[in-house]
This record gives C-alpha cells, sequence and structure tokens, in this order.
C-alpha cells in the first residue's frame, strides 16, 4: 500500500482544495488523515490511483511524497499494539507512522510504515494482511 504525505501550510480550504483536486482527476479518496502540528499540516492519504494522484497534487504545487506502507490485523484488545510496537522496538525498526484504518469486530487493521520495510514485515508475519480483501497470510 502506498501512501501519500503532504508537509504545508496550514489554512482553511486546505482539505477543500486536495479534494478537488483529486476530484477532477475521478480520484477516489480511500483514506485521509489531517493534523496540525503548530500552524504546519500534515496530511496522509491513499487513493485509487496512486501515481496519478501524486503528479495532479504536486502539479497543484503541493509538496507530496510517498511511503510504502503495509497493513496488519490485530486483535481489537488493550496491549495488542503495545506487543506488536515492542518488536519493531527490540529490533530497532524505528516506524514512521502507524495508523488504524479499519475497525471490525473483533479486530483492528493497522497501516504500518517504516523504512526498513521488509524486515519489519517479517517480524509481523502472522499479522500481514495480503491482497484487497482482509485475509490474513498464512504459511
Amino acid at each position: 500500500m502506498k501512501e501519500i504525505v503532504i508537509v504545508t501550510q496550514n489554512r482553511a480550504g486546505l482539505l477543500a482544495d486536495i479534494a478537488e483536486i483529486l476530484a477532477r482527476k475521478n480520484i477516489n479518496i480511500e483514506m485521509f488523515d489531517a493534523e496540525e502540528v503548530h500552524d504546519t499540516a500534515v496530511i496522509e492519504l491513499t487513493v485509487d490511483r496512486y501515481d496519478e494522484a501524486l503528479q495532479s497534487l504536486r502539479d497543484a504545487g503541493f509538496d507530496a511524497v510517498t511511503e510504502d506502507a503495509f497493513l496488519i490485523r490485530l486483535k481489537d484488545e488493550p496491549g495488542a499494539l503495545a506487543r506488536v510496537a515492542k518488536r519493531f522496538k527490540d529490533a530497532n525498526i524505528d516506524l514512521r507512522s502507524v495508523r488504524i484504518v479499519r475497525r471490525l469486530e473483533d479486530c483492528a487493521i493497522v497501516a504500518v510504515a517504516t523504512a526498513r520495510t521488509e524486515e519489519a514485515k517479517a517480524l509481523v508475519r502472522e499479522y500481514l494482511v495480503v491482497g484487497e480483501g482482509i485475509d490474513s497470510e498464512t504459511d
């Protein structure tokens, strides 16, 4: 899964501008997360047509960068995320972002991004989500 990250000056109408740019190209936003840090907006999104979205945002003047992420499925219970995060800590793998992207009946789907993707995936192999459906990878 590829994410697009935009870091820009926060202002009124920023979400509308980004959504309109993508709508004009008929690009569907699948996930959108925006946070303000002082006067800076940090926006992370996934879309159905990644390459075209990235280029459209850059053409519109946004400093859009890309980040690879992978999905894991965790039991929806206290401590589940802590146990997985400790694996990354013990392996000295820095996490760029961790985001709960979907909650189901008894589990949560979590997007994880790190500079060491393959190593990180190996640490949580039993939790990986593969394909378009929410199916766990098996041995």
